[in-house]
């Protein structure tokens, strides 16, 4: 219960000092800005300063089987909030798979240490108690930015604190709940590092990308399948963007030149000797200045969810609520 009056303690604070921001930043969905910016940057500094070395050591000390299998019984566990909110939204065949996700990897997988579910071929979804409220027409709400927990909003906010009451781990021992909080934070820290790469490389502001993915992210997940968390812009280096959207972009230029261009009439005649040499010309290819995608277009293509900020209702995070 201290766990849950403190989560709630923190959204209280939020709405409260959402009033005292100062309205000269403002986004639509987000007028809470100034204020949340303000926490966004504690919450960085604090991942940066303590969580990230934190996983990092754990990471070297730590052989990656035993990482997997750390990991795995927290994900084990989150199929339980899966399978309740699951029945809140009556999708059965969903409920269904998970619980046997659950059966099958805490009987066979050692409590949950081993997947067995996945080669299955048994998906794994991703619920949480603000997509239900989401499933049955609630508002989101502001964006909102909480302490410690990251990115929000007044919805998912009411969600993260029903998650962590019955959280599986409320039940363990008083005397071991809280190392298991803190396994489970640093495991779910240590498996998003990568991600954490490919924010701090990114050239945009990180609160803008962090709300923009996850306010994203959290719409198209509201009706979706929820085995198949919705796709992201790609925030990557330019090297990604390159070779992932100038493609396409560049295909479906010229397939629109294509059919605009009028058809060319047969040859009634061979072809004349300086034919060999437009084709030539025809053939030179494309400067590469021509053909590098601006800065505008490099976030195109899809990715995955931003680090630590990720809310721990949002898919990469199922089954890891950590209440502080």
């Amino acid at each position: 219960m201290d766990n849950l009056r403190t989560l709630a303690a923190a959204v209280l604070a939020a709405a409260l000092l959402g009033g005292c921001a100062s309205p000269d930043r403002r986004t639509a969905g987000d007028p809470l800005e100034p204020m949340n910016r303000a926490i966004f940057k504690v919450n960085d500094t604090i991942d940066r300063t303590v969580a990230v070395p934190i996983a990092k050591g754990y990471q070297k000390i730590t052989p990656h089987p035993l990482r997997t299998a750390i990991s795995n019984f927290f994900s084990n566990l989150g199929d339980l909030n899966n399978v309740a909110n699951e029945l809140l939204q009556l999708k059965i065949t969903d409920a269904t798979q998970d619980l046997i996700r659950f059966a099958m990897n805490t009987t066979f997988g050692i409590g949950g240490l081993i997947d067995f579910a996945t080669p299955a071929r048994l998906p794994k979804h991703h619920q949480d108690f603000g997509l239900t409220l989401g499933h049955w027409g609630i508002p989101s709400g502001p964006y909102l930015v909480l302490p410690i927990f990251g990115p929000s909003s007044f919805r998912d906010g009411v969600g993260l604190a029903v998650d962590t009451r019955f959280s599986p781990l409320i039940y363990a021992p008083t005397d071991s709940r809280r190392p298991l909080y803190a396994l489970q934070f640093v495991s779910a820290r240590s498996d998003m590092l990568g991600a954490t790469n490919i924010l701090e490389q990114a050239a945009l502001d990180k609160y803008s990308f962090v709300r923009d993915a996850y306010t994203q992210q959290r719409r198209a997940a509201v009706g979706a399948d929820s085995s198949k968390p919705p796709a992201l812009p790609n925030y990557g280096d330019e090297d990604e963007s390159s070779t992932g959207a100038a493609a396409p972009d560049a295909a479906s230029a010229a397939a629109a030149e294509g059919a605009s261009a009028p058809a060319a009439p047969a040859p009634a005649a061979p072809a004349s000797p300086a034919a060999p040499a437009s084709n030539a010309s025809a053939a030179v290819p494309a400067s590469p200045a021509s053909a590098a995608p601006s800065p505008a277009s490099a976030p195109a293509a899809a990715s995955g969810v931003p680090p630590f900020n990720t809310p721990a209702g949002a898919p990469p995070s199922n089954g890891t609520n950590l209440p502080q």
